[in-house]
C-alpha cells in the first residue's frame, strides 16, 4: 500500500517500533527521531533523523524540510511537547502547546485538574530540602515523593517513617535528580488497587478503549510487573471510573489524540494519579488491547493525526496479559525454558530485555526489568493464568555478587 503521505514519529526505541511499523504497512513514508543512532525502529524507517525528540527547534527544521502530514510519539511523555510544537509550526492535528504542558509538568496537571473538579491527591511542589521536610510533614500519613516531569517510575518513593531524616534526605535527592528543573512533588499515599484507562479522542469526543489492572513492586517505588485487561471491577465501578477519566482528559484539553490515565480506587473513589496525551507503554496498547477488543489503538493513532475518524469498533471481547520476570540480583549465566514458554497456547510474545552476561539489580524503574510474556485467552482470569505459569517455566541462572 502507498498513500504518498509523511509521518514523523518521534522515538525509534523498541516502545516505538509498533507504530513505526503499522505506518509502513499503511504505506506511509516513515521518518523516525531518535538521538540513539542505534535505535532498533531505524531499522523499519524509511528516513532516520539522530535528532533528541526533545530538541524543538531542531525536530521543527526538520519537519519542514521534509514536508510532513502528520506526527506522533508512542509511550514516552516529553516528546509530547515536540509534537505540539510541531503540530503548531506546521498547521496539522496536534495538541495545543498549553495542553501538552499540562500532561507532561505533575504540577501544572494537578493544579489544573484541581481547578476543574477531577480528583486527585493534596499535593505540594517543592524546590528545596527545606520545603521538602516541611511538605511532608503538612500532609497527614504516608506521602508519595516524585519528580515533577519525569516517567517510567523513575524518583518515585514512598515516605512511611517521616521521622528517619536518613530515608528523608534519600528520597529527595533521588527525586531531584530525575526531574530537570530540580521541581519535586510531594502528594498524600492512596491506598487502594489501580488501574490505567486507554481513552481516544476524535474532535473533542472522548472514547473509553480499554481499562486495565495494574500490578506493581509495591512500596516504596511502585514500579509496574504486570498489567491485564479487561479490569476486573465491578460495572459501577467502572462508570466511576470512566466519568473521571473522559472529566479528567477534557480538563487538560485533548480534543484530538490518546491519553493514557492512571488512577488509583480510594476509599473516597476514583482519583487521578498521572495524565499523559499518547498511548500507554508496557505494550498495554500496542499489544494487549488487540488482544482483549481487536482495536488496533496504534492504526487509530496514525488516523487521528491525519484528521480522520478512527474505526473504534470492537472485534471481540477476551482477555489479555503481561507479567515481567523476576529475578535475583547478579550476572545472568543462563535463561532456561524459553521455547518451552514459547510453545505454551495462549503465549503471544516472549522478550527479555537483559540476556547472558548481563547484571541484574533491584527494581528501580521500568527500565531495571528484565524481560515480560504477554499473553490472550477467553477471558482475564485466563490470560493471567497463562503469563503467572510462564513465569514459573523460566529459570534465570544467576551468578550472585
Amino acid at each position: 500500500m502507498v498513500n504518498n503521505k509523511k509521518i514523523m514519529i518521534l522515538g525509534a526505541s523498541v516502545l516505538q517500533l509498533p507504530a513505526i511499523k503499522t505506518a509502513k504497512e499503511l504505506g506511509f513514508q516513515v521518518i523516525a527521531v531518535d538521538k540513539d543512532k542505534n535505535a532498533v525502529g531505524f531499522e523499519s524507517a524509511d528516513i532516520c533523523l539522530e535528532i533528541s525528540t526533545i530538541d524543538i527547534p531542531r525536530v521543527i527544521a526538520a519537519a519542514k524540510e521534509y514536508k510532513i502530514d502528520c506526527i506522533m510519539t508512542l509511550a514516552t511523555d516529553m516528546p509530547i511537547r515536540t509534537v505540539a510544537a510541531v503540530s503548531k509550526e506546521l498547521n496539522i492535528v496536534g495538541i495545543s502547546e498549553e495542553t501538552a504542558i499540562k500532561v507532561t509538568d505533575k504540577w501544572i496537571m494537578r493544579g489544573c485538574l484541581k481547578e476543574y473538579n477531577v480528583p486527585v491527591p493534596v499535593f505540594i511542589k517543592v524546590n528545596s530540602y527545606i520545603n521538602f521536610y516541611d511538605a511532608i510533614h503538612k500532609i497527614k500519613g504516608k506521602v508519595i515523593v516524585k519528580p515533577v516531569d519525569s516517567s517510567g517510575s523513575k524518583g518515585v518513593f514512598l515516605i512511611e517513617e517521616k521521622s528517619n531524616i536518613e530515608i528523608i534526605k534519600s528520597a529527595y535527592e533521588n527525586s531531584k535528580y530525575f526531574s530537570s528543573n530540580g521541581e519535586v512533588i510531594v502528594e498524600e499515599f492512596m491506598d487502594g488497587p489501580e488501574v490505567s484507562v486507554e481513552t481516544l479522542s476524535f474532535e473533542g469526543n472522548v472514547h473509553i478503549i480499554a481499562i486495565t489492572d495494574k500490578l506493581t513492586t509495591g512500596a516504596p517505588r511502585f514500579v509496574e510487573m504486570g498489567h491485564s485487561q479487561p479490569a476486573t471491577i465491578s460495572d459501577e465501578l467502572k462508570k466511576q471510573i470512566e466519568v473521571v477519566t473522559i472529566a479528567a482528559v477534557k480538563a487538560v484539553g485533548i480534543n484530538n489524540g490518546p491519553s493514557h490515565t492512571e488512577i488509583i480506587i480510594t476509599e473516597q473513589g476514583p482519583k487521578i494519579v498521572e495524565l499523559g496525551a499518547r498511548l500507554g507503554g508496557d505494550n498495554i496498547t500496542t499489544h494487549l488491547v488487540p488482544l482483549s477488543t481487536g482495536i488496533d489503538m496504534v492504526k487509530c493513532c496514525i488516523d487521528i493525526s491525519m484528521g480522520i475518524k478512527p474505526n473504534l469498533d470492537r472485534k471481540f471481547n477476551g482477555g489479555s496479559a503481561i507479567r515481567y520476570f523476576n529475578s535475583d540480583k547478579g550476572r545472568i549465566l543462563n535463561i532456561r525454558g524459553i521455547d518451552k514458554v514459547k510453545e505454551m497456547p495462549g503465549v503471544k510474545e516472549v522478550y527479555f530485555t537483559k540476556g547472558i552476561g548481563d547484571t541484574v539489580g533491584e527494581v528501580k524503574s521500568s527500565g531495571d526489568r528484565i524481560g515480560f510474556v504477554i499473553s490472550q485467552a477467553n477471558t482475564v482470569i485466563e490470560a493471567t493464568n497463562i503469563c503467572n505459569s510462564a513465569k514459573q517455566k523460566i529459570y534465570f541462572e544467576i551468578e550472585n555478587y
